[in-house]
């Protein structure tokens, strides 16, 4: 029977795989946005801008003012451990907001550097230089990706979109078990639980309305933008009523990869097995709050997390919630990359599971959670023949299964209530910044065309664009910042990008030099193929 994926594949890569990729990459040092020595000049006449509760002194960093480590929300420490985000402290002093917080707890990994601090809330406000209280930029507010059990804000450096007359704000939220731990002990008044790190996002929205204007940017046009497990918590708060009124639009970059989320009941069972495991056979709150973080990130699921159904947070699955017109109509760009399983099929190599034709259909039924005879259907419809190597071949039926359909499925559904743009980033020749090489091309694998929009100051493997793909990136840029600004991804002297429906399906390839409409992307991604296979799977009506 074929499955949802409810836990993310690539969670699990991410988790265990990414965990031996490590010894082989390392974790990148963290590093700030600018230079210790700006840092040091910023100390003591760096720009200054208010807050609801305190002031704060960042750096002048060229065409960027940037104000790092901020608190949004309180320590969610003690008995804030896994309750919805509290206050932060007030201040008087101007407080210095030079230097990035502490990261939410996380093992490491090439996606994400280690740490055991439960004090993390923290954002960063990049926003265009000397241009504070007064200005009306548009802001875009970044969800980091990390299959919800890793990264930080501060891989990212958005100065570039920044450079495009926009106010960009990063964000850190609660990961892991932290952030993600339904059970009964934790439930709130109306039985909740579950779901903390989608609040912290929703904190930090919050936070965004009460004080972006004092940075220059307009708390009336904010824009809510990530990748992977960033996209996906960008589609849960596109789809929950307790993000009305946050954000007015949204980007989804490879987020389409579980529509289908747990139910509480469900999701609380799995909590209780994480307690016992971590050694509370009380199954009590008191217990679980008392145990030291490493326990914590030891006895975490290896599989990764996901948003739980939650009647406060999420009432309902992301698939329900599109397909009955139930979330906020907001304008949405919705993406994916055209190798997206590329870079788990070499997350998988690099730990010693390199795909062979001997093991392709195992592989299939380890990846999508399928039965060997559906995994030899598949393996029928994506012969080893058609494809250079059996790593492009799992490659292709992981990108179209978990990501490109149900991203067609996201347009398909969105379209009916509020206006969507489609795309598929199409360099096959993009850098890799994670990994080191593997036996195959990368090409435009999971997270590639992060680069073009942004720096990434952490990546182990950072790679240099050509000038055509430096002309995409700019183009990009601008289709996102044009997006952030009017609702609509228009970029000075770049192709019109067309607006989805569900007749034309028109996507915008974005490859170099200069991106196109297209039409095949259902067909190029065996859309058809997989929807039937779907239906097969169902349980027949009664």
């Amino acid at each position: 029977m074929l499955r949802t994926w409810t836990g993310w594949r690539a969670g699990t890569r991410l988790a265990v795989a990414a965990a031996a990729a490590a010894a082989l990459v390392g974790a990148a040092p963290a590093v700030s946005a600018s230079s210790t020595g700006a840092q040091a000049a910023a100390s003591a006449g760096g720009p200054v801008a208010g807050t609801a509760d305190g002031p704060v002194r960042g750096l002048a960093a060229g065409g960027a003012d940037e104000f790092l480590g901020i608190p949004y929300a309180a320590p969610p420490v003690g008995q804030l451990r896994w309750q919805p985000p509290q206050p932060p402290a007030s201040w008087q002093a101007v407080r210095d907001a030079t230097r990035f917080g502490p990261h939410c707890p996380q093992p490491a990994t090439p996606f994400g550097q280690a740490s055991t601090s439960e004090d993390c809330l923290y954002l960063n406000v990049f926003t265009p230089a000397r241009q504070l209280a007064g200005s009306h930029h548009p802001v875009m507010v970044w969800i980091h990706g990390g299959a919800l059990v890793t990264g930080e804000s501060d891989d990212y450096n958005p100065a570039k979109l920044v450079a495009d007359g926009v106010t960009v704000v990063t964000i850190n939220y609660r990961l892991g078990v932290l952030g993600f731990l339904a059970h009964p002990a934790l439930a709130d008044a109306n039985g909740q639980s579950g779901d903390y790190g989608l609040m912290d996002q929703q904190a930090a929205l919050r936070w965004v309305q009460r004080n972006i204007a004092s940075f220059g940017g307009d708390p009336h046009n904010v824009t809510v933008f990530g990748e992977s497990a960033g996209g996906l918590s960008t589609l849960a708060q596109v789809a929950s009523p307790q993000a009305r009124g946050l954000f007015e639009r949204a980007i989804v970059e490879s987020g389409s990869y579980n529509l289908r989320q747990s139910s509480l009941s469900d999701a609380e069972t799995a909590g209780q097995a994480f307690a016992a495991r971590a050694g509370c056979a009380s199954q009590t709150a008191a217990c679980l709050r008392s145990l030291p973080v490493p326990a914590l990130l030891a006895s975490e699921n290896t599989a990764g997390y996901t948003p739980n159904v939650n009647s406060e947070v999420l009432p309902r699955t992301l698939q329900t919630a599109f397909t009955t017109g139930s979330f906020n109509h907001v304008p949405v760009i919705d993406g994916t990359n055209r190798d997206e399983w590329r870079l788990f099929v070499a997350l998988s190599e690099l730990e010693g599971n390199p795909v062979t034709a001997s093991n392709y259909q195992s592989m299939i039924a380890s990846t999508l959670s399928v039965p060997p005879a559906v995994a030899a259907v598949i393996a029928a419809r994506y012969p080893l023949s058609a494809f250079p190597s059996p790593s492009a071949a799992l490659g292709a039926v992981g990108t179209d299964a978990i990501f490109a359909c149900p991203a067609l499925t996201i347009d398909q559904s969105i379209s009916r209530f509020a206006p969507v743009f489609g795309y598929e980033f199409n360099d096959e020749n993009a850098p890799e910044d994670f990994l080191p090489p593997v036996s195959f091309p990368y090409g435009a694998a999971h997270a590639s065309e992060i680069q073009y929009l942004m720096d990434l100051p952490t990546a182990a493997f950072g790679g240099t664009l050509s000038p055509s793909q430096q002309q995409l990136a700019t183009i990009m840029r601008g289709y996102w910042t044009g997006f952030a600004a009017h609702g609509a991804p228009a970029s000075p002297g770049a192709p019109s990008w067309p607006r989805f429906s569900g007749l034309g399906q028109q996507l915008q390839s974005l490859a170099p030099p200069s991106p196109q409409p297209e039409t095949g992307f259902a067909g190029t991604h065996q859309c058809a193929f997989w929807t039937a296979l779907a239906a097969a799977a169902q349980p027949a009506a009664p």
